[in-house]
C-alpha cells in the first residue's frame, strides 16, 4: 500500500481539531472520514463525518494516534491537498486546499475538476 500520508497533508489545526471531537465523542474506535459527493454549486462537494466502521477499500491515514479514512474514489481528488481547520468570522470548519480543482465555490465547500 502506498504512504498517503505524504500526499494528503493535514495541518496542525486540522489534526487538533479532530482529535477535540474525537475526545468529546468519548468512543473508541471512532475515524475522521474525509469524502467527496457529487453536488454543490460547483459541481463535486467535500464531507466530513465520524464513523465506526472502515470499508474494505478504504484508505486509512494514520498520524498523532488518530485515524482518517478516505474512499478509494475520493481519494483520487484529494491526492496533493490538504485538510485545514480554519476559525473566523464566518464561523469555523474544515477545508480542503485542493491542486486539482479548477473552480471553487466562494465558501469552498464545492469545486469542480
Amino acid at each position: 500500500m502506498k504512504n498517503f500520508i505524504s500526499q494528503i497533508k493535514i495541518t496542525k489545526s486540522a489534526l487538533l481539531q479532530i482529535k477535540s471531537l474525537l475526545f468529546d465523542k468519548k468512543e473508541k474506535n471512532i475515524k475522521f472520514r474525509v469524502y467527496i459527493t457529487g453536488g454543490g454549486c460547483s459541481g463535486f462537494q467535500y464531507g466530513f463525518k465520524f464513523e465506526k466502521y472502515i470499508n474494505k477499500k478504504d484508505i486509512i491515514i494514520k498520524q498523532s494516534n488518530i485515524k482518517i479514512i478516505i474512499d478509494p474514489i475520493s481519494l483520487q481528488y484529494l491526492i496533493g491537498g490538504e485538510i485545514d481547520y480554519i476559525e473566523n468570522l464566518n464561523g469555523s470548519r474544515f477545508i480542503i486546499n485542493n491542486p486539482n480543482a479548477k473552480s471553487k465555490c466562494s465558501c469552498g465547500t464545492s469545486f469542480s475538476i
